[in-house]
């Protein structure tokens, strides 16, 4: 049941570079977020200021009990404001960042859902279906949820970084290069985690489209699976990933969870080293350091320290945002159709009419180089002619259809249309020439009629009539509640053969010149 190969992508720096180039265009936005983050860091640096005269205000006069509140007032509302405009500029700068990653990963899933209709039928032959899907929507999702607080964070932290820094040395540098000596641990913390956590968070987008290309296949082939007591089997296959993805994501948070317990830890240290060489230059007397430095500086290794953690949550949100869109692009930067937007037409123009004679000359091919499947066929067929092509299972009937619409190219030789080569001939065009009736049905979810008329939304309700009647399906479509205004939610409950006898009137409608049946009655009754 499987199909194929997962999606494996690198997960190198050239991911991360792609994905920076991807976000060129939003670079205005993330210039907003930064200058609102940059106002909101100076409010967070400065506020301490504050905090610093009020506590020498109290400090200074508790023992006189002489405290003027009315100046303790001033500079309480002077804090509510500071802090106040802080939160409303992270808000802000929130805001925008969330509005740039949901614009980004819509722009992608659009560039994937273009892609997929550009790529060769052979892609899909080699990768899981589920595996695919997963790009979609799981790949890109965590490329928009990692990139929206890695930036966010990056962004911040630096600001904060810088800010706070400048505001410790100006406050007191002797303190201020108490705490700049906790720099270099903090830096190895995070360098030797993030290089241990990346490798696994790179497997682990591996294990989730795993696990969604299993899911698929369990729903896929229910009815297989239930027919042949096979769904023990499958259970523990689906287990066995379920289990790779469980130890995966267990082993990448631990790695990663060490992190803040090893930054708290620093922090209280540097803590205690502020109290120790503050209490020194308080009896020195000649200083400058008062109990509200101490207090402000209190504040400011908590702000110090609580960017160096983001640091690391940014870079950890990096490396998932890396693995995640090694995948993406690994599927962006597939080999796709040739563009033939430049091709004119050479039969359906103006008026001119398809005669219908095709012909097989010497045609070779295979799915690979070393497995050919058709060596060499040739064969003529007359317009009017009413060819069945037989043979058993794995002969290749399938496959001449499939030559036949361009859905593969010849290994060798060629197929011509009333003596056009096609491929001279752009696939639109071959497929505006025939008509398909597949032996794997596929309906979506919408109405009767939109099934049936599906790309020819032009055909008269008599001339639909009259299609439903010769394609034997108009008993059925007449006792569907609504008839052909009948909701299509679930095809389930569809039978095999309604959807084989709706699929053949859709083919009617379509009305093409040549019509190709690939058993298209293989599960409508002889009796129908």
């Amino acid at each position: 049941m499987m199909h194929g190969k997962p999606v494996i992508g690198d997960g190198g720096k050239g991911s991360i570079k792609n994905l920076f180039k991807a976000l060129k265009p939003y670079l205005p936005q993330i210039i907003v977020t930064f200058l609102f983050i940059a106002v909101s860091t100076v409010l967070s640096v400065y506020a301490p200021q504050w905090l610093s005269k009020l506590t020498d205000e109290i400090a200074d006069h508790a023992f006189t009990r002489d405290i003027d509140m009315k100046k303790i007032m001033n500079f309480a509302i002077v804090l509510i404001v500071f802090y106040g405009c802080n939160a409303l500029c992270n808000y802000i700068a929130n805001f925008v960042m969330t509005t740039v990653t949901q614009k980004f990963t819509r722009g992608m899933r659009s560039e994937i859902s273009h892609k997929i209709n550009r790529v060769p039928l052979g892609y899909f032959d080699a990768h899981q279906y589920g595996d695919t899907l997963s790009v979609i929507t799981n790949d890109v999702d965590t490329i928009g949820q990692s990139m929206d607080q890695a930036v966010a964070m990056f962004l911040s932290s630096v600001c904060m970084l810088v800010g706070v820094l400048i505001a410790m040395f100006v406050t007191a540098w002797q303190m201020a290069l108490t705490v700049l000596l906790m720099i270099p641990l903090m830096l190895v913390m995070i360098t030797v985690l993030t290089k241990c956590a990346m490798p696994q968070f790179r497997k682990n987008q591996q294990y989730l489209g795993d696990l969604n290309g299993k899911a698929e296949e369990n729903y896929s082939g229910h009815a297989v699976i239930k027919a042949f007591n096979a769904g023990a089997r499958m259970a523990e296959d689906f287990e066995v990933s379920n289990r790779k993805m469980r130890r995966g994501v267990f082993r990448g948070q631990s790695i990663m969870g060490v992190l803040q317990p090893a930054m708290n830890f620093i922090a209280y240290f540097a803590y205690a080293a502020v109290c120790v060489v503050g209490g020194l230059l308080i009896s020195d007397g000649d200083s400058g350091v008062t109990f509200g430095t101490i207090t402000a500086f209190m504040v400011y290794v908590n702000l110090f320290q609580s960017p160096m953690s983001q640091l690391a949550q940014a870079a950890s949100s990096l490396q998932m945002a890396a693995g995640a869109s090694a995948r993406v692009f690994d599927f962006l930067e597939q080999n796709e159709l040739s563009d033939e937007s430049g091709k004119e037409r050479k039969l359906l123009v103006g008026n001119n009419k398809i005669k219908g004679d095709v012909e097989f000359k010497n045609v070779r091919f295979g799915y690979s180089p070393d497995k050919i499947i058709i060596p060499d066929f040739s064969a003529k067929i007359k317009a009017g002619m009413k060819v069945a092509i037989v043979g058993p299972t794995g002969a290749g009937k399938t496959t001449l259809v499939n030559l036949l619409m361009r859905f593969y190219e010849l290994n060798d030789g060629d197929i011509t249309i009333d003596g056009v080569s096609i491929n001279d001939m752009s696939r639109e065009e071959i497929h505006d020439i025939f008509g398909m009736v597949l032996q794997d049905t596929w309906m979506f979810e919408g109405t009767m009629r939109e099934n049936i008329l599906f790309s020819k939304q032009s055909v008269s309700e008599e001339r639909l009539k009259g299609i439903l009647k010769e394609a034997g399906v108009a008993h059925y479509i007449n006792t569907l509640p609504g008839g052909l205004d009948f909701y299509v939610e679930n095809e389930t409950n569809i039978s095999g053969g309604q959807k084989q006898l709706i699929t053949i009137a859709r083919a009617m409608a379509e009305n093409s010149p040549l019509l190709i049946l690939d058993e298209a009655t293989s599960n409508v009754d002889t009796r129908t």
